[in-house]
């Protein structure tokens, strides 16, 4: 075979090797595409459970608060004041923020009682009016006047001038729906308190407020 003819051939069969070549890697590219969206799906079920996990406990605990009678939520209240008031968070708080109880929640108002006797100052939860998701706080006092929010539950009606925000508090009393030993908690899932209190993740720069969650037993998870 005569050199021409041999080169000839050569160049025939790289031709024919090359687009299979090219379709290798054109397959190689995709492959890592595949794998992507498998991995959002995963994370989007996982806090998908979660949030469904959270729904079903706020429903299970909300159940059991509303079964409780009158008597077993006064006993209640006279225990949380008798728990509370020998603390030494409580002599030295000058500013407390309370709630006025709902839906089951355990009272404070003879907390509140107590407070003022003490002449410390009180201040109840007033909703947002605007966009930001912080409570304001409104100073309570005895016979003050009371509106229901969008909610229903009852909220001083006080001037803008005289609201403050949770960073003038010593001490804030939390309505809990659940929570554990370390100390975490499960609200209504508005995500007020939660917004209001984000500052306080420079915990170590702050000593105030110092924040108490009130519940029943049967609400520890």
């Amino acid at each position: 075979m005569s050199t021409k003819r041999k080169k000839r051939r050569a160049r025939d069969e790289k031709r024919r090797k090359a687009p299979t070549r090219a379709r290798k890697k054109k397959a190689m590219r995709v492959r890592p595409a595949k794998r992507t969206p498998k991995k959002k799906k995963t994370t989007r079920t996982a806090s998908k459970t979660r949030s469904t996990s959270k729904i079903a406990l706020r429903r299970k605990l909300r159940a059991q608060r509303a079964q409780l009678s009158a008597d077993a939520q006064r006993l209640a209240a006279e225990r949380l004041l008798a728990n509370l008031t020998t603390t030494r968070l409580f002599f030295v708080s000058r500013r407390v923020a309370c709630y006025l109880p709902s839906d089951g929640e355990i009272d404070p108002s003879l907390v509140i009682e107590r407070l003022w006797r003490k002449h410390k100052h009180v201040f109840l939860p007033v909703l947002p009016r605007g966009s930001s998701g912080r409570l304001w706080f409104a100073p309570a006092v005895p016979g003050m006047a009371l509106a229901p929010n969008r909610f229903g539950i009852p909220e001083p009606q006080a001037a803008a001038r005289a609201l403050v925000r949770a960073e003038d508090m010593d001490l804030i009393l939390l309505p809990v729906i659940a929570f554990d030993e370390r100390g975490n908690r499960l609200g209504r899932g508005g995500g007020f308190y939660d917004a209001s209190l984000a500052f306080l993740h420079l915990r170590r720069y702050l000593r105030k407020p110092r924040l108490l969650g009130l519940a029943h037993d049967f609400q520890r998870v």
